[in-house]
């Protein structure tokens, strides 16, 4: 591996490339209009119509749900004779969100973790939009909180604190299903949508830093010393993956991105996989403990609100064998934030400007909640080490 190389701006994961260049295409078209509930009704029960596989199929108690800022979410009741009522939610597209992201690719990953962990089981997908009207993923519906009912926390997870008996419950499936979401091989998944990052040790942080630069780059409207410091800071400091230490990675399993029985206080199901990707195992561990969704107690950091990072990646590597190195976590701890960065202040701007999303205001917010990141950002650099 040549300095040069370990510099290379151009190497991408083809599919997330393609993915990224396409979303540009998007730019110019006119302001983004809101799907109104008898406009999703009547092209639901078009959709169903055509699936031969059902008998008479009706659509009821369509209802918008609440949050997210990177789909259009709608929960429905699913009839059809001679068969029981499905509760289903159905996930569209948007024309453009605070992140670009796959449908494609999430079908594929929430269909490779069927029984490995609790996730939505995909019903039926539209990749391209071509039916729907916009790419979109039909689920099954799986009750559940991402945060206690009396709650004052904001959206997306952010400031989420449980109490000790809650934190202590919920850390347990957690983890479990932290090394189980890693423990399935990538090399046997069988969907050609997923690359891996084994020409060199590098590659699987090449790959991200490359992605994330480029969605700053893309969409950035102010630029900041800041983001370009901390580019050239990791290029000079790619850790190293084994290929075959690689895993399927979440990208944003945190607190917030889960949902649990108040009652039983187990997890009952993990979402958001937009972002999946093979890459280093370390990238999911920094994640986990991102500042804006950790709380602090007594002066601790508590990951995920959790558990301090270092029984974190204790238990991970307890769990797993796989050893946790201080370097690479420092490393996916500031791509986190630099990927923060880049949500925040340059793609949820450019969307909520351009007027191409549902959620403007919760893209706003989501802008101002980029200076927080921007500020932990400049904190971690100076302090120089994971902790």
């Amino acid at each position: 591996m040549t300095v040069n190389s370990k510099q290379n701006r151009t190497d991408f994961e083809p599919e997330i490339e393609k993915m990224l260049n396409d979303s540009l295409l998007v730019r110019a078209e006119p302001a983004y209009k809101v799907r109104t509930l008898p406009e999703v009704q009547t092209s639901l029960e078009s959709f169903f119509k055509n699936e031969s596989s059902l008998m008479s199929p009706g659509v009821e108690g369509l209802k918008r749900l609440g949050g997210g800022a990177s789909k259009e979410q709608f929960v429905f009741n699913l009839t059809q004779t001679g068969a029981p009522t499905q509760r289903c939610v159905l996930r569209m597209d948007p024309l453009e969100s605070a992140v670009v992201t796959s449908r494609e690719r999430e079908a594929a990953i929430l269909d490779l973790m069927q029984g490995v962990v609790p996730v939505p089981k995909v019903l039926w997908a539209d990749y391209n939009g071509d039916k729907l009207g916009r790419p979109a993923v039909i689920t099954d519906f799986i009750s559940g909180v991402t945060k206690p009912s009396n709650s004052t926390s904001n959206v997306s997870g952010f400031g989420t604190a449980f109490d000790k008996t809650t934190r202590e419950a919920l850390s347990k499936p957690f983890m479990k299903y932290f090394a189980a979401m890693h423990s399935v091989d990538w090399r046997d998944c069988g969907y050609d949508c997923f690359q891996a990052p084994t020409e060199d040790p590098f590659q699987a942080a090449r790959w991200q830093l490359n992605w994330w630069t480029k969605v700053w780059h893309d969409d950035v409207s102010e630029g900041y010393p800041l983001m370009g410091l901390a580019e050239q800071w990791m290029r000079d400091n790619l850790p190293a993956a084994n290929p075959d230490d690689l895993v399927f990675v979440h990208s944003d399993y945190r607190t917030g991105n889960y949902l649990y029985d108040e009652e039983t206080l187990d997890i009952t199901t993990i979402l958001d996989w937009e972002l999946i990707h093979i890459g280093d195992y370390h990238e999911d561990l920094a994640w986990a403990a991102i500042r804006s969704w950790s709380t602090v107690e007594d002066g601790v950091l508590l990951a995920s609100s959790l558990m301090p990072l270092e029984e974190l990646c204790g238990q991970y590597s307890e769990m797993t064998g796989r050893p946790v190195n201080m370097n690479s976590l420092y490393f996916y701890q500031v791509l986190g934030l630099y990927k923060c960065v880049a949500i925040c202040l340059a793609t949820s701007v450019n969307a909520a400007r351009n007027t191409h999303n549902h959620q403007d205001a919760l893209l706003s917010w989501l802008a101002a909640a980029g200076y927080a990141f921007l500020s932990d950002l400049h904190a971690l650099l100076e302090r120089g080490n994971a902790k």
